[in-house]
């Protein structure tokens, strides 16, 4: 028997009660929770409620009663149809004591294990225009909010460059303004879509796959370079040149202009060659006195003026003498690594990315620095053993893994090491509650630190330090 359509209804009088997962926040009625989108914590609405399960409801607010203390105005126009900037129309210093918040309700809920007060959470000096990369895909029929003029427009003016729709591989909102990164970032999406517009280039279409232009990068560097990276379907070579030669004359500030040919079924191009149209193909970054050159496929975090405060927070919680072995998990292009490599006898790194590596050990070259190690493969893989033995038993383990956090192995692994202390940095601080609460045997934390590198949103990295009980 087919199940009836849910029937929608809304309720009267509701305060929204504290933020919740994926930007949303919470409210509570008759003992149950409502996920409700762009609510503020302390607002009183009338909820309309879209959708029920077991044990949580969906709701959108159906009028805003009264505002609540820490609600301002959105800046963005694309606010509430991008998937980005979730937290925008909430003030900053309540966004603030809600990451912070998250920290502690997953070291409390999924932990369960003792820790210290975390740290004040460190914000943002810059909330706008922090990004130093951004990607944008093409499409040759952009979302509309109103389906109604479909049929009104060109098919110039269902062209659209911007971002995916949250949840779809196949609608994309074409952007007017983006804040995420300094110009002449909008600049240079702009004009790449008024060239192509003008001069007929076919926007892709995901479904049948056809199409000339598929998806631009741009990357800048607080050292002043600036990187753009043009993806196309096929290699039209005029059409190709055509657009590349404007850009490189109309926007003089690129230093790296290239281009990768992609005609595959997916977006990625870690396994596509990179090739050179103008400039070097990579640009230059500075954290102190050090120097990263950053590839186009090279991983760095996205916030450069943070990622700074982090690095500075981690190895202030590794606490170097220098005289000590430290392994840097999940080492990425390095960063971390050559960051406190001049406090320790030596640095190994491990990484997944064999050209991550690669990266890395540039990175070391150029900076002159020559006591780290690199090597890439599966770190459950790659920390064995035989590893260990060849290259030493650390003091220190840093360890930065990605949102899933570290697979139970390598847990296992780091808990037969017994270093003497442990950093460990996250962006998800439930993966990194659940990986913490393996070594509470042996660790007890002893500082947490969270991070704000993604103002306006809800996610949070956090350092945790761990010492060998005694």
């Amino acid at each position: 028997m087919r199940k009836s359509k849910f029937k929608q209804y809304v309720l009267n009088n509701i305060t929204i009660a504290n933020a919740g997962s994926e930007g949303k926040s919470i409210a509570r009625y008759d003992d149950k929770v409502i996920m409700v989108d762009h609510a503020v914590p302390g607002d009183i609405v009338d909820l309309k409620i879209t959708s029920s399960k077991k044990s949580f409801s969906f709701g959108k607010i159906e009028k805003l009663i009264q505002p609540s203390a820490d609600r301002v105005e959105p800046f963005c126009s694309h606010f509430g149809t991008c998937g980005g900037c979730k937290w925008q129309h909430m003030d900053y210093d309540a966004q603030l004591k809600y990451k912070q918040q998250q920290v502690t309700d997953a070291f409390q809920r999924i932990g369960k294990f003792p820790y210290p007060e975390p740290e004040k959470i460190i914000g943002s000096s810059q909330t706008t225009h922090y990004r130093n990369k951004l990607e944008y895909t093409f499409i040759d029929r952009k979302w509309l909010a109103d389906l109604s003029l479909k049929d009104e427009m060109s098919d110039a003016e269902h062209l659209g460059l911007g971002f995916h729709i949250p949840g779809r591989f196949d609608k994309v909102l074409d952007i007017e303004t983006c804040y995420l990164q300094a110009s002449p970032s909008n600049e240079i999406r702009l004009a790449v879509k008024y060239f192509t517009v003008k001069n007929g280039y076919q926007y892709f279409n995901p479904h049948s796959q056809e199409g000339f232009m598929r998806n631009m990068i741009i990357r800048n560097s607080t050292y002043g370079e600036l990187m753009v990276i043009i993806i196309f379907k096929v290699d039209d070579v005029e059409k190709r040149i055509a657009l590349l030669d404007f850009l490189k004359n109309k926007f003089p500030q690129i230093t790296s202009l290239l281009y990768v040919i992609n005609g595959k079924m997916n977006d990625t191009i870690f396994d596509l060659e990179v090739n050179v149209h103008f400039g070097n193909d990579y640009i230059n970054e500075k954290m102190e006195d050090l120097i990263f050159k950053i590839g186009a496929k090279s991983f760095f975090q996205t916030n450069s003026n943070q990622a700074l405060v982090l690095y500075t927070k981690t190895r202030e919680f590794a606490g170097l003498a220098g005289n000590e072995l430290v392994y840097d998990l999940y080492t990425g292009v390095g960063t971390i690594a050559n960051f406190v490599a001049k406090n320790a006898k030596q640095v190994i790194g491990i990484e997944s990315i064999e050209q991550a590596i690669l990266d890395a050990d540039e990175n070391s070259r150029i900076n002159g620095i020559t006591n780290t190690k690199f090597f890439a493969g599966d770190m459950k893989d790659v920390l064995n053993d035989a590893f260990i033995l060849e290259n030493g038993k650390p003091d220190v383990i840093i360890t930065d893994p990605p949102r899933a956090g570290m697979h139970e192995d390598v847990v296992k692994k780091i808990l037969e090491l017994k270093a003497q202390k442990i950093v460990y940095v996250s962006c998800n601080p439930a993966t990194q509650a659940r990986d913490i609460a393996l070594m509470q045997e042996l660790y007890e934390v002893t500082r947490v630190q969270p991070v704000d590198m993604f103002p306006h949103t809800h996610h949070v990295e956090n350092i945790a330090l761990l010492e060998l009980r005694k």
